[in-house]
This record gives structure tokens, sequence and C-alpha cells, in this order.
């Protein structure tokens, strides 16, 4: 009975669901509480019925929702975001959601990439009392096609293991490249960017919100004189483009070699590529990857085997241009395009190449 409130949405918490159930059997507090059934009784209660009332249409709804959360989760790569909840483990239901948790200090910078991926949103501020403890959780209700609902923690929550109110054991979640590896063991010979809408296919609104950023990043002007790091990146990237401008995971590589400084200045590379995971080639997360190396390579203080590593690689001469460029990139007063035009011609050599 606990299992139908929640298929039919008339209540949406385990515990209510379980003592209004009680309540209707006619129990009233003649039952203690682990006379209860469980909360993954429930769930698993709830997955029947969805199978009875909605066969094969579940399955192919189940299939459609894990490709559209990896979609959303490449956009929203910045903020390390996890899947959770029924997308993930399967026990969705018509009306089902797509839950995501994401780590970050500032909601204004979780909004404007959803307003740059045009989905409409509310943000809900929720008191939750437990453990005779009130706190606020965040949470952002987005529409796309599907229900989307993310759950905002700060930062330094992105390693915490959150327990499931379910089983009560460490929440089942996984990051990008772990719903990557899942989709192609479950869907074999499905391309993970088949879902993916012409339009959505260069993800033009992720790069530039982690691009828009680098404009408060001040740096050290002993190394940098021309000032924020945005206006460096697009001096590199005018380089890279004089130098080679057919070539798009090169040129991505400059634009976004620093994007991470804006996450973490301390690790810029590898909070980087951490950011851009899911969105780039091999070849130009190599070249971002070590760009910082390659100074070490050039004024022999790289130790042997690293240097051994690079020197072989198919793409070192590609790196050294990198540096090259990134190393002129210094300059005050220099025009540059802006960080539109900038992705709006990578995505042309994109769109140029698909052709092929």
């Amino acid at each position: 009975m606990a299992a139908q409130m929640m298929y039919e949405r008339i209540e949406s918490e385990y515990f209510t669901a379980k003592r209004k159930a009680a309540k209707q059997l006619g129990l009233d507090s003649r039952y203690r509480p682990k006379d209860l059934p469980s909360n993954r009784e429930i769930r698993d209660q709830i997955q029947i019925l969805a199978d009875l009332f909605e066969g094969e249409t579940r399955t192919e709804n189940l299939r459609r929702m894990r490709f559209y959360a990896l979609q959303i989760m490449r956009r929203l790569a910045r903020f390390r975001p996890a899947l959770i909840g029924s997308t993930l483990t399967g026990h969705i239901r018509k009306g089902s959601d797509i839950d995501i948790h994401i780590f970050s200090d500032q909601i204004a910078a979780v909004t404007m990439t959803l307003d740059e991926l045009n989905l409409p949103y509310e943000v809900e501020n929720k008191r939750i009392f437990k453990h005779n403890e009130a706190r606020i959780f965040t949470h952002v209700h987005a529409q796309g096609r599907f229900p989307i609902e993310l759950t905002l923690y700060p930062e330094n929550k992105a390693t915490y293991a959150f327990k499931s109110s379910i089983t009560g054991k460490a929440i089942e979640r996984v990051t990008v490249a772990e719903l990557e590896h899942y989709l192609r063991a479950e869907y074999p010979g499905i391309a993970l960017d088949e879902p993916v809408r012409r339009e959505d296919a260069f993800p033009f609104a992720e790069y530039l919100s982690l691009l828009k950023a680098l404009e408060s990043v001040k740096q050290n002007p002993r190394y940098h004189p021309e000032g924020d790091a945005l206006y460096h990146s697009l001096q590199v990237f005018e380089g890279a483009r004089d130098a080679r401008d057919w070539d798009e995971e090169f040129l991505l590589a400059a634009l976004l070699h620093d994007v991470g400084k804006a996450i973490d200045p301390g690790d810029h590379v590898n909070a980087g590529l951490e950011a851009l995971e899911g969105s780039i080639t091999a070849r130009t997360d190599f070249l971002i990857r070590h760009h910082m190396d390659a100074i070490a390579y050039l004024d022999g203080t790289l130790g042997h085997r690293s240097r051994c590593r690079l020197s072989q690689s198919e793409y070192i001469e590609d790196l050294l241009l990198l540096r090259e460029l990134d190393n002129a990139g210094r300059r005050c007063g220099v025009e540059v395009c802006t960080v539109e035009q900038a992705l709006e011609y990578i995505q042309s050599l994109a769109e140029e190449n698909a052709q092929w």
C-alpha cells in the first residue's frame, strides 16, 4: 500500500507513506517501527508496479534518461557531478526525475550554466530536520527532455560518502567517466554520443562558462604582465590560429589550457582536466596535461622517465609549439577576439570535420 501511494505520487516520502498505509490498514499506533517495511522493500515494490503498468515503455525510458543524464553531466563537468538515484539504479517510474549531486560554493555559477544551456529551472532551499538538527539543502529543479534535480553541496564535500536513506549504506553514485563505462557495458554497440542532438554536439556553453570565469583570475605580473587569465588564453588562441587555423584539437588546447586556474589555482592542470572530462579528445587532453611539463622539458629539469615519455609521444611537436605560444601570449594591449568568437571558430571546424 505504501508503494502504491508513492507510485501514484500521492506521497513522496517513505516514512510518511508507511505511516499512512498502516493507518489505512487500521493499525493506528499499534506497531513498532521495525514492524514496518524497509525503504528498500518499498522501492522494489514500486518497480514491480512500474513494470506492471508501464512495461517496455519503462525500459526504453530508463535508457533515454541515462543517456540524457550523461549529456547534462558533461555540461556540468566543472561542478564534479555524480549521478544518483533511480536513473542509476533502474528504479524509475513514470514522472521520475534525474538526480545529480553537484559541488560548488556559488549557486550563481550553477544557474549561469543552466541559463547558457537554455534550461528552465527553479531554486529551492529546503529545511530538513534530522537528528534534532535543522539543515538547509539547496535543490535546483531544471526541466529538459526529462526533469532534473540538482542537489548542491559545498566543494569540500565532493569526496564525502553520503548515506542512502533506502539502504543505510554509502549511496550509489557515478561520475561522468564511470557513467560512460557503465553505459558501454549496459548497452553494448550504442555510441555514447548517439542521443546528442546536433546543436548540442559541441559543448559551447560548457567551454564558455569555464573560460568566462578566467576573467576574474588575476595573475602574477612578473610572469603575466598582460593581466587576467582570459586575456592570456585568447592571446594563445590567436597565436594558435595563426599557426594552425585548421587544427580543431590544437586550437581547443590553446584556448582551454588554463581553465583550471579559476577552479584550483594551486593545481590548475588537473582541475582543468577534471572539468573538461568527457568533452575533449585524447590529443587535446595530452596537450593540456603536459603544457607545464614542457617548461621543464625545455630547460632540462624534467625527470629522465618523464622526459623519455614526452619525447616518444607522437604529440611532442604539438606540445612544444603550444609551449612557445603560451610563452608568447603575455603581451599588453594586443587585440584579440572575444571568447565567443574563438569558440564559434572552433565549433565551425568541428562541424566541418563531422561532415567528413
